[in-house]
């Protein structure tokens, strides 16, 4: 089903249409004020359809926030000296498994938080998992062992996130944006909940040997 963001793009984009057929005919019969007026709604109406088109495109992937939400599951395994396996299942189903060096698992995510304008409009706090690391301990093995690094976050043509970075036009909009990280020692098999709230990421063990 759309969302409240597409339907407005949708309703934008129409009444740009319907304005600048009337500004064309307007124009044909050289009343040129009508033509300057309806020319000027459709721009006005093109434009909101372009902003709302843009969000609706922008938002894909992140899910709404309403209270501490399970973000996914992970089951992390040893498999060598500083190197472990993370196998994600995710709400939806969907499962990923990641080979990992370090001794720590280490996760964050983009939270984006709207002003009250935008939840009128059906945008609300929205997550979104970005990627999953290996997190050493020492700070010089940090800096020198190997890197392991992999994105959870879908492709998309627009990212909201990177999007309010760049545009201030969004500030009416979008109240906040900030990324969140929590890291936990990966050094046996164990099975965590990745959690998200609105104050941030956590993650908590759940059991040693749940599959």
């Amino acid at each position: 089903m759309p969302s409240v963001p597409t339907w407005i793009a949708i309703v934008a984009a129409a009444l740009a249409a319907f304005f600048l057929v009337g500004a064309l005919g307007a124009l044909r019969r050289a009343r040129v004020v009508r033509m300057l007026t309806r020319f000027t709604l459709a721009t006005l109406f093109l434009a909101l359809a372009g902003l709302f088109g843009l969000l609706s495109v922008a938002v894909q992937g992140y899910q709404a926030l309403t209270r501490e939400e399970v973000a996914a599951v992970v089951r992390t395994e040893p498999i060598g000296e500083q190197r472990f396996r993370a196998r994600f299942r995710f709400p939806d189903g969907r499962e990923a498994t990641y080979q990992l060096s370090g001794d720590e698992l280490y996760v964050d995510a983009h939270i984006l938080k709207w002003k009250p304008v935008a939840n009128v409009l059906g945008l609300h706090t929205a997550y979104e998992l970005d990627r999953v690391a290996g997190r050493y301990l020492r700070v010089d093995e940090e800096r020198q062992a190997p890197r392991t690094v992999h994105s959870l976050s879908p492709e998309r043509p627009v990212d909201l996130f990177e999007l309010r970075r760049r545009h201030a036009m969004l500030a009416p909009l979008l109240d906040a944006e900030y990324g969140s990280a929590s890291f936990i020692p990966a050094d046996q098999a164990q099975t965590l909940e990745v959690r998200v709230s609105t104050t941030g990421l956590l993650i908590r063990k759940v059991g040693p040997d749940s599959p």
